[in-house]
């Protein structure tokens, strides 16, 4: 019976552990997981700004056509 009661008062402190361990993380973590979340949307914003940007440099308007060249005839034979 002594067996039994101690491994039930283990099981308690391990019970009670644990959750007080998860809620320990959830409010020491809330915080680094919210600054994380509002870096990654700074970062999203910056690449897209980013790739506008790109996009502009490469866009040009129409290409110049081309001179042509003026060569002399060859003579026709017959």
């Amino acid at each position: 019976m002594e067996a039994l009661q101690i491994l039930g008062w283990i099981y308690l402190g391990v019970v009670i552990g644990s959750i007080t361990g998860v809620i320990g993380l959830g409010l020491f973590q809330g915080g680094r997981v919210a600054s994380f979340k509002r870096e990654i949307y700074d970062l999203n914003d910056e690449k897209r700004l980013l790739k506008l940007q790109l996009d502009k440099s490469y866009r040009r308007g129409k290409p110049a056509p081309r001179k042509r060249k003026h060569w002399k005839k060859k003579p026709v034979k017959k």
